[in-house]
């Protein structure tokens, strides 16, 4: 069952910024790209209040740097789009379980980003999750 609505189009963009974002981190390094665009809509809290929609969090601006780039702009393949239907259907993997912000830092992962504490790294992205206090609803369960 779906925790955010999305049509055949939405699971193809979704699918297309899984690759863009982490296709060199393999399936579990997309899959945590998409546990943190879900809960981006899910959360309604920090950047993400309002987003409602897939194309609403992948097109906000400064959110996502593929977006700007021309890899974001093939094709969706089955593979992916698998992938999205998953983060789509509420499957979590830590350290996204809860984050909302990830990125590649050149070095090590800073302790904070955007004064939200680091969960951890995954090849070469580093995690974030919001406090409790800062963003209930990241936590709320399905």
């Amino acid at each position: 069952m779906a925790v955010v609505k999305a049509t055949d189009s939405d699971i193809a963009l979704l699918a297309r910024l899984l690759r863009a974002e982490a296709e060199g981190e393999g399936i579990q390094g997309m899959l945590l790209v998409g546990n943190v665009g879900i809960n981006r809509i899910r959360a309604n809290c920090s950047d993400f209040k309002g987003l409602r929609t897939i194309p609403q969090m992948i097109y906000q601006p400064h959110a996502f740097e593929a977006t700007i780039h021309g890899y974001f702009y093939q094709r969706a393949r089955e593979k992916e789009k698998r992938l999205a239907r998953r983060s789509i259907n509420g499957e979590k993997f830590w350290p996204a379980k809860y984050s909302l912000w990830y990125f590649k830092p050149p070095g090590d992962c800073p302790q904070t980003w955007y004064n939200q504490p680091l969960v951890a790294r995954y090849k070469s992205h580093c995690f974030f999750e919001p406090t409790a206090e800062t963003c209930q609803n990241v936590y709320n369960t399905f």
